[in-house]
């Protein structure tokens, strides 16, 4: 099924307080959750369609340990442990220590009735250093749109 032109760009939403910081985003995409999951998961292959990730070295498998490279950051390496694994329908990576500075990272794939899948992203900051680097960090909502929007692209065959 092709997407229609009225459908929106994904738009991230974010949340803040005191201890915590959220960004999420979500977008309807016309393919399978296997062939979402397969983007997903090719840590080797995400930078040729993901405008939001200059590398990902590992394996996306339960319990092992990425090292992500983005634009954001360009000399920062992000170690990130795959902490929950649900093939075709979720999965979490995890940063950092709690209750210092921890940030989860969500992906949830949910099957519609039309045969699209709805993808969305969620990342959540927490931790007592939280207030004193909330400043430093970037606003993640461009990023997560771009990534939203890279992947229903490469996942629907618009490359």
């Amino acid at each position: 099924m092709e997407a229609t032109s009225t459908e929106k760009s994904p738009s991230a939403k974010k949340s803040s307080g005191t201890f915590s910081m959220a960004c999420e985003v979500s977008c309807n995409i016309h393919a399978s959750a296997e062939t979402i999951w397969a983007l997903l998961t090719d840590a080797a292959n995400m930078p040729s369609w993901n405008s939001t990730v200059s590398s990902l070295v590992g394996t996306v498998a339960l319990g092992e340990t990425l090292e992500l490279r983005v634009p954001i950051a360009p000399t920062r390496v992000f170690k990130l442990k795959v902490t929950s694994f649900e093939p075709s329908c979720s999965m979490t990576w995890s940063d950092g220590f709690a209750p210092m500075f921890k940030g989860v990272r969500t992906f949830t794939l949910s099957p519609n009735d039309d045969g699209s899948v709805t993808f969305r992203m969620a990342e959540v900051f927490t931790g007592v250093m939280l207030p004193m680097i909330k400043s430093s960090l970037p606003d993640f909502a461009p990023a997560f749109e771009a990534y939203a929007a890279d992947l229903k692209r490469a996942a629907e065959g618009k490359n």
